[in-house]
């Protein structure tokens, strides 16, 4: 699959004898830690170190609990944090470690006029194959249920680990979610504004796998579908920190913050819309690439010809992993409420897609 290796329990200890870190942070979700095998395969591992532990309480990462987890970063003063969890508890512990200087958190995430520098050592320990956030130099942090991005280089963990029995564990719940945020990053990232040639590289790699990976790795999960799930994560997460995500990501946002949909699930709601809307739209396309040969790439990939089929291939894949796509399943009275998820939607995410989109574009998008 790649030279990127996997790394199992005598790879962690070797790590953190070697570089002697003795006073440890872990950052986790407590029901995670269990279930995933984290519990397990650090008893040992940390038996002679001094070791906090913070277990988060939310499942979206918001600006209160950041700042609980900041304090305990200064009190504590660790040497090394260890992030083991999904997303939102690697997102949790790369603002932290990044805004212990902050004075006043939510002005300065609201207005992005933090000072990012690194407190300490970070070392990632994924437990879903989703997000990339072990790669990725942004974290996602939500202030009175509006998203906002902190980024710098400084957030990217110095180090990360890939451990796929610790995501095999998972429900499928979050395989299917995390899962086809995967796909979706690496998709959007093909057709980002910011998209270069190692970011098509990244994505194409990762897409290779997904898409050949994604339903056996719900249907008959293993070692090798999971291994693979982890890789095309990984790649993914490149992808984007080069070119960014687009539309689908950016409108995903409210959906999870108003509706408690799961991220990569929030993303499968519009991702086909706005793939369509770009595809119709190729030649308003405001991009340093040939639009349309992106599309083609897309089409190799999944082994299709045209758009239409492009699309039914997406829709195969999320409802094979049980995406629901309809609204009012979802509790959502779209029509009444489109107006709130749009003036909720990162603009700055939204520059990124390929075909400029104004407010009634959006409007359409959604409610088609």
């Amino acid at each position: 699959m790649s030279n990127l290796s996997f790394s199992k329990k005598d790879d962690l200890n070797k790590f953190l004898k070697e570089e002697k870190f003795n006073k440890i942070l872990v950052i986790s979700g407590a029901k995670s830690f269990n279930s995933s095998g984290a519990k397990k395969l650090f008893e040992d591992i940390l038996d002679n170190k001094t070791v906090e532990f913070y277990f988060k309480k939310f499942a979206v990462p918001n600006h209160l609990e950041l700042k609980d987890i900041i304090t305990l970063i200064k009190k504590y003063s660790p040497n090394l944090i260890i992030a083991v969890g999904g997303g939102s508890v690697l997102d949790y512990a790369k603002i932290a470690n990044t805004l212990t200087e902050s004075t006043n958190l939510k002005d300065e995430l609201i207005n992005s006029t933090y000072k990012i520098k690194k407190y300490t050592k970070l070392l990632a320990i994924p437990t879903t194959a989703g997000s990339g956030a072990e790669v990725t130099s942004n974290a996602v942090i939500y202030v009175d249920k509006v998203k906002y991005s902190v980024e710098g280089e400084q957030l990217r963990p110095d180090n990360f680990f890939l451990i796929p029995e610790l995501v095999l564990a998972g429900s499928n719940k979050i395989k299917s979610s995390a899962g086809f945020d995967a796909i979706a990053q690496a998709i959007e990232s093909l057709i980002s504004r910011k998209s270069n040639d190692k970011s098509k590289a990244y994505a194409k790699k990762s897409l290779q796998l997904s898409l050949n990976y994604f339903s056996n790795y719900l249907d008959k999960p293993n070692y090798e579908n999971t291994s693979a799930m982890c890789l095309a994560a990984n790649l993914s997460g490149e992808a984007i920190s080069i070119s960014k995500t687009t539309a689908p990501h950016a409108v995903s946002y409210p959906f999870t913050a108003l509706y408690n949909v799961s991220h990569g699930h929030a993303v499968s709601l519009t991702l086909n819309k706005f793939l369509k809307f770009n595809y119709k739209n190729l030649a308003s396309a405001k991009c340093d690439f040939d639009l349309n040969e992106r599309f083609k790439i897309l089409f190799d990939l999944t082994k299709v010809s045209n758009f239409e089929a492009l699309n039914q291939h997406l829709t195969k894949l999320k409802d094979n992993a049980k995406l629901e796509n309809n609204f009012e399943k979802l509790g959502i009275d779209i029509n009444k409420n489109y107006s709130k998820i749009i003036s909720s939607v990162n603009s700055k995410r939204l520059a990124n897609n390929p075909v400029d989109l104004n407010l009634e574009d959006l409007k359409k998008i959604i409610l088609s």
